[in-house]
């Protein structure tokens, strides 16, 4: 079988009750020793700075604005005019007072003021601080505090947050730049708050008037300190240095050259998951290097149909959860179609897949597939995707197959942390041996896996599996003013991922389980709250689902979201009425949904006490209830549970039949 990883060392047995360690691994790319980085690519200001001199007239922000009540077309910024505005803003900051080493926060959603910031930071050392768009008053108080930020650049949407009492209260903010323009109310509140406010063309024009040196960063020099969303506690600082940041665009570039279909100068990119996390940062800085584009979305995820059918980009990254959206309106539209339409789009899936199995190329497997029943599949993306990357969390085998089949590109898995700078394992496009893996080491990196005890998990057993460990050149430096975290999460070198991954025989790694999420119940069994998430989520009637166990209890509960659609389906054929939340009240219903649960965990063999016994319905998705989700879609489980709180003790009660 063709191995995708190279073995760089034997594992060992652990000693004086040490863990065992499992073999060290690498992308093939890497086998004797990491390649060379770029010689003129050491900072990000570097990247950018190069694409300005190579690519000066190439389109490189897009935008749209809204025209007559509507969205109007894509407008653009060149590489050049980018240049001409990140200089503006970096000398308005440094006339502001901010020297090499400040943090500068940037607060809001995706936008091109957002990268202005970004790159002003980079071109006079100072601090890039993202935060977060979907954060609270309270958060961002905690982390203009904690990272000493003086001069925050925001969005319109978030400057009546970033003003809010818990946020201007410590007097820490000198300075607030509104990304547009500031109402006089605003204005007048940040003045009695001590605060400078300027809006964007204001703080053009000082930048204009008061050019300044540039001070290009060292490659020691942090380049961002990106707080993690957290799925529990306080968010973390984590210290990405710009020879890291580097280190990545250069190790992507490596890999990608691999490969018949490279990334170009005529690639577009459509930018809608948040800037403040690092998976988007990432992509958009090695766009940034190819010359490429980068439009962002309009700002409504679920209208984000209508900015792919008008930007048309060749290259798409998401989380599973905005994958599975996709593939649940694939699913809707073949259940719509006539019998005999939908019997021979499922013998055209299976005819292509079939050859796909076989090695060959998604656009080679079956063209007369493509032509009948996939092209518009792919239209629905805007026609002229090429590549869709998932990453953040784990992703349905199901899922992954279905959109390599349909949507006419390459479609993968990609694994990593905001402390390896995003990307620490990728899959070969093209390569279905890889389905449901997260794919090899990157170029710049190292793997193992260290055994777990408590959970069964050995990497010297067959298939070997543990917590992934990694090491290399785009590993965090640390995590910001918590040198103890940083201690406990780096150990011998090895940065401990909290992850459990099962190394297969082809040599890519599999995700299969959390460290964090496992939980003990009462009768001393271990449950993974995440894996068994994730098997009920395949149920057509689940649209999405939080399982919750306590140690103190036997059984698993679970609130769910029901899908509306099969909601209905189910309401109209027993002869029950109402709204949906009427419908999500119903006993029967309630009934209905737990043995549809109990069917779906029974295919996929789960364990007696593994099987959920009690559920709430919750009529509202998780991401319209605030502070539930990370911007990247992972449940806060700390939150879900302090919100159903009340509901998940009535519900344990009942369970109980009276005896709490």
């Amino acid at each position: 079988m063709k191995s995708f990883s190279v073995q760089v060392s034997s594992g060992r047995e652990g000693q004086d009750g040490r863990p065992a360690v499992g073999p060290i691994y690498r992308n093939i790319l890497s086998k004797d020793e990491f390649p060379p980085p770029h010689p003129e690519v050491s900072t990000t200001w570097d990247s950018f700075r190069l694409s300005v001199e190579k690519y000066p007239g190439n389109k490189m922000l897009g935008w749209r604005e809204m025209v007559d009540g509507k969205w109007g077309p894509y407008l653009w910024k060149t590489y050049r005019n980018v240049y001409e505005e990140v200089l503006k803003i970096g000398s308005a900051l440094r006339a502001c007072g901010a020297q090499p080493g400040a943090r500068i926060g940037i607060y809001g959603a995706n936008c091109p003021q957002w990268i202005v910031a970004m790159e002003a930071c980079a071109a006079d050392s100072l601090i890039c601080v993202p935060l977060y768009d979907t954060l609270g008053p309270g958060a961002i108080n905690y982390i203009i505090d904690h990272a000493e930020i003086d001069y925050v650049l925001v969005h319109p949407d978030k400057v009546k947050e970033l003003l809010n009492p818990d946020c201007t209260s410590s007097k820490r903010l000198k300075s607030v730049v509104c990304f547009t323009s500031l109402t006089e109310e605003e204005t007048q509140k940040a003045r009695n708050a001590g605060i400078e406010a300027y809006s964007w063309n204001q703080f053009l024009q000082m930048g204009k008037e008061n050019p300044s040196e540039l001070v290009p960063p060292q490659t020691i020099n942090i380049c961002t300190i990106m707080y993690t969303s957290g799925t529990s506690g306080d968010p973390k600082g984590v210290i990405l240095t710009h020879e890291t940041m580097a280190m990545f665009i250069c190790g992507l570039n490596i890999f990608m050259d691999q490969f018949e279909d490279k990334m170009s100068v005529d690639d577009v990119y459509l930018s809608f998951l948040p800037l403040a996390h690092v998976l988007d940062r990432v992509v958009e800085e090695y766009f940034f290097h190819k010359g490429a584009s980068v439009g962002y979305f309009h700002g409504n995820v679920r209208e984000i149909g209508e900015d792919l059918m008008e930007l048309k980009p060749t290259f798409f990254a998401g989380v599973p959860k905005v994958f599975d959206r996709v593939y649940e309106g694939i699913q809707k539209a073949i259940a719509d179609l006539l019998p005999h339409r939908r019997m021979i789009f499922h013998l055209l899936y299976k005819y292509k897949l079939f050859w796909m199995n076989l090695g060959y190329k998604h656009k080679n497997a079956s063209p007369l597939a493509d032509l009948l029943a996939f092209r518009k599949v792919k239209n629905k993306l805007g026609g002229r995707i090429r590549l869709m990357v998932s990453g953040a969390a784990p992703w349905s085998e199901e899922v992954e197959e279905f959109l390599r089949v349909t949507c006419g590109c390459f479609v993968l898995q990609a694994y990593g942390l905001t402390e390896t700078c995003g990307l620490s394992t990728v899959c070969f496009p093209d390569e279905m041996s890889m389905l449901g893996s997260v794919g090899v080491p990157s170029v710049y990196t190292e793997l193992c896996l260290k055994e777990v005890p408590e959970m069964g998990y050995h990497p010297l057993t067959d298939p070997p599996r543990g917590e992934i460990c990694l090491r290399g050149k785009t590993l965090f430096s640390g995590y910001y003013k918590n040198p103890q975290l940083t201690a406990e999460s780096i150990r011998d070198g090895w940065f401990h991922t909290g992850d459990i991954g099962e190394m297969l025989p082809n040599g890519t790694v599999k995700i299969i389980d959390r460290k964090k999420n496992l939980i003990k119940l009462s009768q001393g069994e271990y449950v993974a709250l995440e894996y068994i998430e994730k098997v009920y989520s395949i149920s057509p009637i689940v649209e999405d689902i939080w399982v919750y166990g306590d140690s103190l209890k036997s059984m698993l509960v679970a609130v769910v979201v029901p899908n509306e659609d099969n909601t209905k389906k189910w309401a109209d054929k027993n002869g029950c009425k109402g709204t949906f939340a009427q419908l999500c009240s119903l006993n029967e219903f309630r009934t209905y949904v737990l043995s549809e649960l109990r069917v779906a965990g029974e295919r996929n063999k789960l364990r007696g006490f593994e099987h959920v016994k009690g559920v709430i319905l919750e009529s509202q998705t998780f991401e319209m209830i605030p502070s539930l989700l990370t911007p990247t879609m992972k449940k806060r489980r700390d939150k879900v549970l302090k919100h159903y709180q009340a509901e998940i003790d009535d519900l344990y009660c009942t369970l109980a039949k009276g005896k709490c």
